[in-house]
């Protein structure tokens, strides 16, 4: 069972700064694979050229530049995690939320660029078997009246 649970409305209400942290580590994310292409083309350049000079201040700065990216996606992944709210895939900023609806847990669901959080699956699925949120998620940590 997760440490923590959300309702609809307390998931809904930390989008934006969740937003801004997931962005953050998508972003850093795309420095890390940039510096690493970087290596890459100049190892296989240099492989096939035999050797030559290379201009290892700018290769310096570049792998100094993934390292901060690193510790900085990390930071932002694990503030995510602190939360209680699962990181599910950074390449298209996918986001669970772990929710009790009637004595089970479940998965609100939430894919960057969407408004709001309109989906959930169960703990044993992923994002391809999203449904809709119903009736009885919505009214789930509601108290009644």
């Amino acid at each position: 069972m997760p440490e923590r649970t959300f309702t609809l409305a307390e998931a809904q209400g930390l989008l934006q700064t969740l937003e801004s942290l997931l962005r953050s580590a998508i972003q850093n994310k795309k420095l890390i694979e940039e510096v690493d292409r970087l290596f890459e083309e100049t190892a296989y350049r240099v492989l096939m050229n035999g050797g030559m000079l290379l201009d290892s201040k700018h290769l310096a700065r570049r792998k100094a530049e993934r390292e901060h990216a690193i510790q900085r996606a990390r930071d932002a992944v694990a503030e995510i995690d602190a939360i209680g709210v699962q990181v599910k895939d950074l390449d298209i900023g996918l986001l669970d939320f772990p929710c009790e609806v009637e004595g089970e847990i479940i998965l609100l669901c939430w894919k960057m660029g969407e408004a709001k959080i309109t989906h959930w699956h169960n703990t044993s699925e992923g994002f391809a078997s999203r449904k809709p949120i119903d009736e009885r998620i919505e009214r789930a940590g509601k108290r009644e009246t």
